[in-house]
């Protein structure tokens, strides 16, 4: 069994600053504490973008200097929130394709390959998925032949009817749709950009995205124009990959229930 973290939307901020009434820092040096106590023994962890609030450099180098801390490795994807150039001078080891995108492979073991896409329009809320990613994309799914792979990124490629955050996910997902058409092996799909718990299954794939360790979004299927926050507590993934299945469990790891039998 391979076990790997999915964490999403860290929003980071300048250090000394706050988001809608919380730190973002102290948000994901908890979840970080956590998940070193709790699964050290994870292969990796992952995070799907937005990154930073406002993609200031401070705010990279702040988040740069937690992430440091996890006991397993990371890998980085950009959102919409995420400057492409600032997140570059911060992770210099972060991974491009050869066309500057965020893009890249993991060899995730179980024989699973996870494919890591960038959904990031520059000043844009939405995501965009050009025809230059999307040919990176089939080029890496043909060289899979029937191996297992896993997608992430940040915008979902489909809607969830949240009226507002449907208006600012990617926003024409046809390359993507081309580009992965006919794949049998795309075993899930993980994102994030919804600050929700969502899970599913799209044209087959089965897909999942959890709450951001920052704010959240309420969950509203009728307010239009305007996106509704929360404080619901933040979470993340613990993902347990086999060759036969994959369980995602959602941790909220600032909940503080007593546990007792049962």
């Amino acid at each position: 069994m391979q076990k790997f973290i999915h964490i999403t939307d860290t929003h980071f901020v300048p250090p000394g600053n706050l988001l809608y009434g919380l730190n973002p820092l102290d948000r994901l040096a908890l979840c970080v504490a956590d998940v070193n106590k709790h699964h050290p023994d994870a292969a990796f962890a992952i995070l799907t973008g937005d990154l930073a609030h406002k993609g200031e450099l401070p705010a990279y180098q702040a988040l740069k200097h937690e992430l440091d801390k996890l006991a397993m490795p990371y890998h980085l994807l950009i959102g919409n929130h995420d400057d492409r150039a600032g997140f570059r001078t911060t992770f210099p080891d972060a991974r491009f394709d050869a066309n500057g995108f965020v893009q890249f492979t993991i060899d995730m073991g179980e024989g699973v390959l996870g494919v890591c896409l960038d959904t990031n329009e520059p000043g844009k809320g939405w995501g965009t998925f050009c025809e230059t990613r999307a040919t990176w994309l089939r080029d890496t799914l043909a060289r899979t032949a029937d191996q297992p792979v896993i997608i992430f990124m940040h915008h979902p490629p489909f809607r969830v009817r949240l009226k507002r955050m449907d208006d600012i996910s990617l926003l024409e997902p046809r390359f993507f749709c081309e580009a992965i058409e006919g794949r049998k092996n795309i075993r899930h799909l993980f994102f994030g950009h919804l600050h929700r718990p969502v899970a599913g299954s799209w044209r087959g794939i089965p897909i999942s995205t959890l709450r951001a360790t920052s704010h959240q979004v309420a969950l509203d299927f009728v307010v239009e124009g305007r996106i509704m926050g929360s404080h619901e507590p933040p979470a993340y993934g613990v993902v347990l990959l086999e060759q036969d299945q994959m369980i995602v469990h959602m941790h909220d790891y600032l909940d503080r229930t007593n546990t007792f039998l049962l």
